[in-house]
């Protein structure tokens, strides 16, 4: 007998349900992943097993003894006091088919190598705790109770990637069942063995891994999308049939009719797939071909170390991660680089024309009280995007929201839909420095993979923290990673530091150290002498002379964008793209000419 089976379950708020006689089995020790786009049902299908949401129609059936347990989204407001004390609740909290009361003896029996697999102190104040260490406490609260299923909602979401790492390697150990929801790439294709897809209130059984399930779904999306094609133009055709007139309803067509009508009532019952989001990032003018540059900060709260004689530079169309463990200053970091933030020592200089959208991680930017068209229009009903006017409500359809669930209010929102909204305001505003703090959290996969692409094709900078592996290596051209040791700077994506990392492990520290460290540690080990007063002089010129050289860079690039500009005569053509080659070698030349004086400030 399967460890649990679901059948014919029929669930629906407003709208057409989002679970519509759906019907599986799940055997034990199975790890499986829910898959779906953002408010296709994926969680409450999952409260529904725990016992948490009580379904319209159908039946669940669980195997006699066993147990489920659930581990939510969201941290709870109720999640407080003691972390023993709330570890200990999840003993009450399972489903189950008949109740087993646990001794005391046997919950303090559970209760220490538990904590201590979860690296938790049973003594520590919940309140005070990180949001990745909260989810852990979660985590050892579902597992209190040795469940024979787990239901686990977006478990990555706030943790850093050594504990996401750390969770995967505990998780593939665990001998139970695993039902989990993620937008995690790496970490679904490390655990699941089997793929359960919620899509237009259906429920597809893929036997298979993750990579083996997108190249059947693709095939199955074009063959739908070729029999749907067939069945409208046959609609179609019968439509124009019954149009001809009266001697189309004679008697000895009345069949014809009725299958007519049969065919109407089909297609107004098919659920057309759900479109993609269209995002498209507006770039603003470009930038100075400087965008940050920081000499030599440090920053420290009491008792905490942000960095320490830390120095980079930022160009223009870079594309910049920041990891580190929760807590490690990440946020701080963004700050001192845009300038929010004095560093303690040290100086940052921001370089021109530079316009700032910001994505932050606890979705603060947004008015939970007002609806998703308020807060996108800001009171407006039009926005501004590529130079033409569009009222707000279609903007927003491009992020999948009709006008219906355009006009709720944020705090009925999904993660995932809270997400959209926030990156539908930030995409109305043109920008050239995109900051982007956990900006995959809660999106499904097909978002993801588009935003992903976005960026990676945006003409500007993204300066972007996250814990996403993939997206990391897919988008990031070098990343800032809070070390033990301290900041430091890698060129390439996740992969290449981890590699790096395990290079320098592997060969004892020092040599590897030296090969890893930032530019201007190199640079220090061998400082050339002070500056000349001539050569003073020279570098207070050299911020004007840049700023003068970036804007006839400007002039002339905006110039021959213009398609009218290549209508000229060849001379005109000829003669202003030698200016643009001599400028560009110019402003390089300044540029290593400026950087070479200010190391030696």
């Amino acid at each position: 007998m399967p460890l649990l089976h679901v059948d014919n379950l029929t669930m629906a708020f407003r709208g057409p349900p989002l679970l519509d006689g759906v019907s599986c089995s799940i055997d034990s020790r199975e790890r499986i992943s829910l898959v779906g786009r953002n408010g296709c049902g994926k969680t409450t299908f999952m409260r529904i097993i725990a016992g948490q949401q009580t379904p319209d129609h159908g039946q669940l059936r669980l195997a006699n003894g066993a147990k489920v347990a659930y581990l939510p989204q969201d941290v709870p407001a109720s999640l407080q006091g003691l972390v023993r004390d709330c570890v200990v609740a999840g003993i009450e909290m399972v489903r189950a088919d008949n109740d087993h009361a646990v001794e005391d003896w046997e919950i303090e029996r559970r209760l220490d190598p538990l904590l201590g697999d979860m690296q938790l102190d049973p003594n520590a104040d919940v309140a005070s705790l990180s949001s990745g260490t909260k989810r852990r406490v979660l985590l050892a609260r579902a597992l209190i109770a040795q469940p024979d299923m787990l239901l686990l909602d977006e478990p990555t979401n706030h943790l850093d990637i050594d504990s996401i790492a750390w969770l995967e390697d505990y998780l593939l150990r665990w001998p139970g069942t695993l039902l989990f929801v993620t937008h995690d790439r790496a970490f679904l294709r490390r655990l699941a063995t089997r793929i359960l897809e919620v899509d237009r209130g259906h429920l597809f059984d893929w036997e298979c891994d993750y990579d083996t399930f997108l190249t059947r779904k693709e095939a199955a999306l074009a063959a739908e999308e070729k029999q749907n094609a067939l069945f409208d133009k046959r609609l179609a055709e019968e439509e124009a049939w019954i149009r001809q007139g009266i001697k189309a309803r004679r008697t000895r067509n009345e069949g014809r009719v009725r299958a007519l009508k049969a065919l109407r009532t089909e297609r107004t019952e098919r659920r057309d797939r759900q479109g993609t989001a269209k995002l498209d990032i507006q770039s603003a003018n470009r930038s100075g071909q400087l965008v940050i540059e920081a000499k030599e900060i440090s920053f420290a709260y009491p008792g905490r170390k942000i960095c320490e004689d830390f120095s980079t530079t930022i160009m223009r169309g870079d594309k910049i991660g920041i990891v580190g463990p929760n807590g490690a200053g990440k946020t701080t970091l963004l700050k001192l680089l845009l300038g929010q933030l004095k560093p303690q020592t040290g100086s940052v200089r921001l370089g021109t024309n530079l316009e700032i959208a910001y994505f932050d991680q606890l979705r603060d930017r947004l008015d939970p009280e007002a609806t998703v068209e308020q807060n996108v229009g800001e009171g407006n009903s039009t926005v501004e995007v590529g130079g033409r006017g569009r009222h707000v409500l279609g903007y927003l359809q491009d992020f999948l929201f009709s006008p219906d669930r355009a006009r709720t209010l944020v705090k009925f929102l999904s993660g995932g839909e809270r997400n959209r909204v926030l990156l539908a305001k930030l995409f109305a505003k043109p920008a050239n420095l995109l900051v982007l703090d956990e900006p995959t959290n809660d999106l499904d996969t097909e978002t993801l993979e588009l935003l992903e692409s976005q960026l990676v094709a945006f003409g500007g900078t993204v300066i972007v923290v996250s814990h996403d592996r993939e997206f990391l290596n897919n988008l990031t051209s070098s990343l800032l990673v809070f070390e033990p040791e301290g900041l430091r700077e890698y060129v390439g994506g996740y992969d290449d530091w981890r590699a790096l990392a395990a290079k320098r492990q592997a060969g004892g520290g020092n040599s590897a150290k030296r090969e890893s460290s930032t530019k201007v540690e190199s640079h220090q080990a061998a400082r050339p002498a002070k500056l000349s007063y001539n050569e003073k002089r020279e570098l207070e010129k050299m911020p004007a002379l840049i700023e003068k050289l970036e804007a006839q860079a400007e002039e002339l690039h905006t110039l021959m964008a213009d398609p009218s500009f290549y209508s000229k005569p060849a001379g005109v053509i000829a003669q202003r793209s030698a200016e643009v080659t001599k400028i560009d070698a110019d402003l390089r030349e300044a540029y290593a000419r400026w950087e070479a004086l200010a190391e030696r400030e």
